[in-house]
C-alpha cells in the first residue's frame, strides 16, 4: 500500500549562535544562519522511512516563511522528498501559532487528500509545540504528539505510535488520516545525497504559493489576526559559581554537603 505523506517543516535561526538585544529584548537575526528545524528533520526522516518501506508512497514538504525558506525545501528534496511547497506572502507575516496553523491548514486543504501529516514536536525558535496540534484540530483529524516510534499496522489504515512521556511512554493506535509530531528519539536524519543536491528537476519540484492562491481569509492570518503578544525575551542571568567539595572520602564529602545544605536552610 502506498501513502501520501505531508511533512510540516520550518526554517529557524540557528540557536547555537543567536543572541538577544539587551535593550529591545528581540532576537538579533542579522548574520545568523538559518537551518531546518531539528525536530522537523526527524519528522522528515520518519516520512522518508515510510516511503522506503511502502513503494509508491510520496513525501511532500510544506513550509511557510520568507522566500529564503525555499532553502529547507531544497534540502528536503536532496534528502529524498518528492516535492516542496512554500507559502510566502506578507499577508501571513507576523503570525503567531494560531494564525500560522490557520495558514498551514488552509495550505494543506489546498493540496488535497493525504494519509499522514507529520512534523516536529516544536520549533527551536519558539518552543511552543502548539502548531502541529492546532493544525490537526482545524483539519478535524486525530493527532498523536511526542512520537518516538511509529509503525503502520497490517490493516494499512492504522498507525501504532509510541509516545514519549516524562516518566515512560505509552502506545497509541490512531486511524489514518492523522497528525503526528515527533521527538528526536524517533530516528537519526539521513544526509542529503549527491544526486539529490544536483537534481536537475529541483526547480520543478518546488511550488511557491501566496495567501490568495490557497484562498486564505486575511482575517485569520498575519500579525493582526494573532492573539499572542510576546511581552519580553531575555537571556537568563548566569548562575553563581558552585562550591566544590574537595578532599576526603565520599563519606566525609557527604557529611560536609549535608552541613552546608542545612546552613543554607535548603534542608
Amino acid at each position: 500500500m502506498a501513502y501520501k505523506i505531508i511533512v510540516c517543516a520550518k526554517q529557524v535561526p540557528d540557536t547555537n549562535v543567536i543572541r538577544i538585544d539587551p535593550k529591545t529584548g528581540t532576537l538579533i537575526r542579522q548574520g545568523v544562519p538559518s537551518i531546518l528545524n531539528p525536530d522537523d528533520a526527524n519528522a522528515l526522516e520518519g516520512a522518508l522511512t515510510l516511503k522506503d518501506r511502502y513503494p509508491g508512497s510520496t513525501v511532500t514538504v510544506v513550509t511557510m516563511g520568507p522566500p529564503q525558506a525555499k532553502d529547507i525545501l531544497i534540502e528536503a528534496i536532496a534528502m529524498g522528498a518528492d516535492k516542496g511547497v512554500l507559502l510566502t506572502d506578507r499577508a501571513v507575516g507576523g503570525s503567531d501559532t494560531w494564525a500560522t496553523s490557520n495558514a498551514l491548514a488552509g495550505m494543506i486543504r489546498y493540496l488535497g487528500d493525504f494519509d499522514i501529516l507529520i512534523g516536529g514536536r516544536q520549533a527551536i525558535d519558539g518552543d511552543t509545540a502548539q502548531v502541529g496540534p492546532q493544525i490537526a484540530e482545524k483539519l478535524g483529524i486525530p493527532q498523536v504528539t511526542y512520537v518516538e516510534g511509529l509503525e503502520i499496522e497490517e490493516d494499512g489504515r492504522t498507525v501504532l505510535a509510541k509516545r514519549q512521556l516524562e516518566d515512560g511512554y505509552e502506545t497509541v493506535e490512531v486511524a489514518l488520516p492523522c497528525m503526528l509530531t515527533c521527538v528526536k528519539e524517533l530516528n537519526e536524519p539521513r544526509y542529503m545525497t549527491y544526486a539529490g543536491i544536483f537534481d536537475e528537476e529541483m526547480d520543478e519540484k518546488i511550488i511557491t504559493l501566496s495567501a490568495t492562491d490557497v484562498n486564505l481569509d486575511p482575517a485569520i492570518v498575519g500579525l493582526k489576526a494573532s492573539p499572542t503578544n510576546v511581552f519580553r525575551s531575555f537571556t537568563p542571568k548566569p548562575k553563581g559559581r558552585g562550591i566544590m567539595l574537595d578532599g576526603g572520602d565520599e563519606k566525609e564529602q557527604a557529611t560536609r554537603l549535608l552541613v552546608n545544605l542545612k546552613a543554607k536552610h535548603v534542608i
